[in-house]
């Protein structure tokens, strides 16, 4: 659906600066055509700017008289996302309940519901109102699901599962499977029964084929509007907080706590039974073995402050050239020993 740029600049609280057209759509600086809006987020594209065809491109105050139609953003990449989900299209094409589901008569679905074909309700799940469930989705007995979530093909939720309002799980995600907790006896290896839950608060999105396993006892537990990538591993027992970026391929390990606030960057791998205070960020590769406290930047594996990671990062490409002169200086000191010895 078009909408007029002074449409969109009312919508967003951004100024129109040129012509009033309009807008089909968004795209990239390099892609967008005259019915397509763009954005200037990163400065290292400012050159795109004098070459661009896109209808209006919205940008920061500095920006805007280097393109012929601007909307003039404080945060640009903020309002390029409210633009965008003007224009975006949910996925999905049905709603209602599908005959083809399978919904247990001790379920509870709230209105307004949608239920794909071949997704699984069990007995004494309660489905809030408005929620998605696509196709393979599979929710088990005893579940509770907020109002307003859409959870896309192939989530399953293990018995026990809650998840709060507005929650998205994208295609694959796991809750609720059993957590890690094996022990070696004499018998041999033996499983620990995973009798706990996991839990999720409001607004949490969690990415594609991610898993959280169910606590021993108690409840894995995450917080209000923490956003989780796909192939991330959460493991038994962790608490995680509010506001939390877990990038893809992390992997936290159980009885962990992790603070509100916290950025783990790709890749990252935390022990288990640590503190990760509030605010805390962890560089792509870290390797946490050790409690951190509230604001602390740090990288590398072992993690260290960042301050350190960052001389290392340094010096690691001179190693090579370091090794081959203390090779040579250890042949010196050598020789220098033999002459000292004769005199």
């Amino acid at each position: 659906m078009a909408r007029l740029l002074s449409e969109l600049a009312g919508l967003l609280g951004l100024e129109l600066r040129g012509e009033d057209r309009a807008i089909e759509g968004v795209n990239t600086l390099e892609a967008a055509g005259p019915a397509e809006v763009s954005f200037l987020a990163n400065p290292r594209y400012t050159h795109l700017l004098a070459t661009t065809r896109a209808g209006a491109v919205i940008v920061a105050a500095e920006h805007a008289d280097a393109v012929p139609c601007a909307l003039v953003s404080a945060n640009p990449y903020f309002d390029f996302g409210r633009t965008l989900a003007l224009f975006s299209r949910p996925q999905g094409s049905l709603s209602g309940v599908s005959d083809m589901a399978f919904v247990h008569p001790e379920a509870e679905l709230g209105d307004g519901c949608t239920v794909y074909p071949f997704a699984f309700i069990g007995p004494r799940a309660r489905i809030g109102a408005g929620s998605v469930l696509f196709p393979g989705v599979y929710v088990g007995e005893d579940c509770r699901i907020g109002s307003g979530c859409l959870l896309y093909p192939n989530a399953v939720l293990m018995a026990g599962t809650e998840i709060g309002n507005g929650c998205i799980l994208h295609a694959g995600v796991v809750l609720g499977a059993d957590g890690f907790g094996f022990a070696r006896t004499d018998f041999g290896i033996q499983k620990i029964p995973q009798v706990g839950t996991t839990r999720l608060g409001n607004d949490v999105e969690v990415g594609a084929n991610t898993t959280i396993d169910r606590s021993v006892l108690g409840v894995t537990a995450v917080g209000d509007s923490t956003k989780i990538d796909n192939l991330v591993q959460i493991g038994h027992n962790v608490e995680m907080g509010r506001n939390c970026l877990i990038v893809s391929q992390v992997g936290i390990s159980g009885s962990t706590k992790v603070g509100d606030d916290v950025t783990m960057a790709g890749q990252v791998g935390v022990a288990g039974h640590l503190s990760i205070g509030n605010g805390v960020t962890l560089g792509p590769k870290s390797g946490v073995a050790k409690s951190i406290p509230d604001g602390e930047t740090m990288g590398g594996a072992p993690a260290v402050d960042k301050a350190t990671y960052m001389r290392t990062l340094t010096v690691m490409p001179k190693l090579p050239d370091m090794y081959k002169r203390i090779g040579k200086l250890e042949k010196e000191l050598e020789e220098l020993k033999k002459l000292a010895a004769k005199e």
